[in-house]
């Protein structure tokens, strides 16, 4: 009976301690919200994105059709301006010209036959051997010969700059971004066959939604950065606002432009265009804390910084020294610096040394 009751004991000590060591497994960490202390209006810091490209870039196209029969050009091409890239074969433009020249030559024939008519019949009208409406008939017809000549002449001209329309040149010094043809290739009018960037300048256009289009003004400066440059940053200048909205995106298309621009930054290069919509006049040494993250007890106020110790997380009474009420919170004389995180709900719950869980 004695063995029994032992055997009993040792059950029910296994049973409890299972239990507590399931109760100690199942130790409850409070979630906490928290925030980065920042300057005053580094709140109204915001970031977007966009896609740079040259300032000028221009579709090279022929103005004329046929079959490509000379093609310098290659992708990363550097070109000057009046340089020969291209030329067709011409074949329809030269009939065409050589058709014009037999009208023209025609045309040169009447017109010297009516002057030798005219002049025939002057001279005969002036001896009284003939009518006063043969002289005018004389006239009119050399007139109307002149004015054939006049528009055959217009009509060479016309079909030499139509075989000049069968040669491309550059019409700009820059570098060739994109090659859409190839020799023996048969092209029509207008017909994109290359793109050159001709501009000097570097634009990056994006998309502002409504919030803050307002407070994006003409010749603001931003910081640029691009995720393929992350050792550099550049300023840049806004220089376009769109008073419309996209219908495609729901934003607003704004265009800004690198004030000194590097060789390293590309056409079609992603980059992080980041705006300040604070006012320009506030002092950025003052930092600032929302009101919700400051409590108060008996020793002045406080805020619960959160101290992180790999994955471990926990908040740690700070007592600080607190300014003016502004529309971001309460100004921060001392007890803070920059980028520390503070939780900013649940103060009456937390306390000193608590362990937490940050979201």
């Amino acid at each position: 009976m004695k063995n029994v009751t032992n055997l009993c004991i040792i059950i029910l000590l296994v049973i409890f301690s299972c239990a507590e060591e399931k109760k100690t497994l199942e130790k409850f960490v409070r979630p906490v919200k928290y925030q980065e202390v920042n300057y005053l209006g580094g709140g109204k810091v915001r970031t977007f994105s966009g896609t740079a490209r040259t300032d000028k870039i221009i579709a090279l196209s022929f103005r004329n059709s046929g079959i490509i029969t000379l093609f310098d050009i290659k992708l990363g091409q550097k070109v000057k301006k009046g340089q020969l890239l291209a030329k067709l074969d011409n074949v329809q433009s030269r009939l065409t010209y050589e058709q014009a020249v037999t009208q023209l030559n025609s045309a040169a024939s009447q017109m010297n036959t009516a002057k030798l008519s005219l002049n025939r019949v002057r001279s005969l009208y002036e001896k009284g051997s003939t009518s006063l409406s043969d002289y005018e008939s004389a006239k009119n017809a050399y007139k109307t010969a002149e004015e054939s000549h006049k528009s055959a002449k217009r009509g060479v001209a016309i079909q030499q700059e139509q075989i000049r329309y069968g040669y491309l040149y550059a019409s700009e010094d820059g570098v060739i971004a994109a090659v859409a043809s190839e020799v023996d290739e048969n092209v029509n009018i207008g017909q994109a066959v290359a793109t050159l960037n001709a501009g000097k300048d570097m634009e990056i256009t994006l998309g502002i939604p409504e919030s803050v289009i307002n407070g994006v003004k003409q010749n603001m400066i931003v910081d640029v950065d691009f995720s393929s440059l992350p050792d550099k940053s550049f300023k840049a200048k806004v220089t376009e606002i769109s008073p419309a909205v996209d219908s495609n995106t729901s934003t607003y298309p704004v265009r800004v432009t690198i004030v000194d621009p590097s060789d390293d930054i590309k056409s079609g290069m992603a980059a992080n265009i980041t705006f300040d919509f604070g006012d320009s006049k506030n002092d950025k040494t003052v930092l600032v804390v929302p009101a919700n993250a400051v409590g108060e007890d008996s020793n002045g106020r406080f805020v619960f910084l959160v101290d992180e110790v790999g994955e471990i997380a926990k908040v740690k009474k700070q007592k600080i020294t607190i300014g003016n009420l502004t529309a971001e919170g309460f100004e921060i004389k001392s007890g803070l610096s920059i980028g520390q995180k503070i939780a900013t709900a649940g103060l009456q719950t937390l306390l000193d040394g608590q362990e937490v869980k940050l979201q």
